[in-house]
């Protein structure tokens, strides 16, 4: 179990979050062409584009606190001050908060979860957010308005789920997590990848793209009709 895999130092860590250590580990480039990725930067000092780089995320209005970009960690604190002290820039800097790793605990949702986001076998319980195995804050914010609207039905006798097609964003993400071909389900965030392909010809990336989330927006605004109409909660 978890504790046992912590307890011998072999945590099982999310792909799309591991601490910088473990990304260091696994090569000198890992890093640089991940949360140090430069792309798009220029050294205003030399016009050219950096080797790596550090972003730091403003915390508050007055500018006085910033957060490192992706630099989610395990390593103890005194080893964190020592390490990032070393960042250029960041010598004198005073740490408000340090890196702490937290554990991800979702449900094997292809198994658990109903097309309305209610538990088989507990069909008035409704799950929304990380439990669910989406990954983002968008995406949990929409399995919660997925979930709500399911309950709402449910509460007035209406069984009928409120499920969106794959054409949507929020119907990819649903599709995913419905979807039993992984027998290693792993949370993930809404991407292209999961919508229901375009017919016809080939496109290449920008294009279909394009047109991905102009159907996508023809079809919310067919689905806010039919809300409407309906009367959904």
């Amino acid at each position: 179990g978890f504790e046992t895999d912590a307890a011998n130092g072999r945590i099982p860590y999310l792909e799309a979050c591991l601490p910088v250590e473990e990304m260091a580990r696994r090569g000198e480039d890992t890093l640089r062409y991940g949360p140090l990725k430069p792309v798009g930067l220029i050294d205003p000092r030399s016009g050219k584009r950096p080797y790596a780089v550090v972003q730091l995320r403003r915390e508050n209005a007055a500018g006085t606190a910033y957060n490192l970009v992706g630099f989610q960690t395990r390593l103890t604190w005194p080893a964190q001050k020592a390490a990032f002290g070393k960042l250029p820039g960041l010598a004198n800097a005073e740490w408000l908060r340090l890196g702490v790793m937290h554990r991800n605990t979702f449900v094997d949702a292809p198994r658990v979860l109903a097309a309305d986001l209610s538990v088989n076998g507990a069909p008035n319980v409704f799950l929304a957010g990380q439990v669910t195995g989406c990954e983002g804050y968008v995406e949990a914010a929409a399995t919660g308005i997925v979930a709500a609207r399911n309950a709402a039905r449910r509460a007035r006798g209406d069984q009928r789920p409120f499920s969106p097609s794959a054409r949507t964003a929020i119907g990819a993400l649903l599709a995913y997590l419905r979807d039993g071909t992984s027998h290693d389900f792993q949370p993930q965030n809404v991407t292209f990848a999961y919508f229901e392909p375009l017919p016809g010809p080939r496109l290449d990336k920008q294009a279909r793209r394009r047109a991905l989330a102009e159907r996508a927006l023809q079809e919310i605004d067919r689905i806010a009709q039919e809300v409407d109409t309906i009367g959904v909660a």
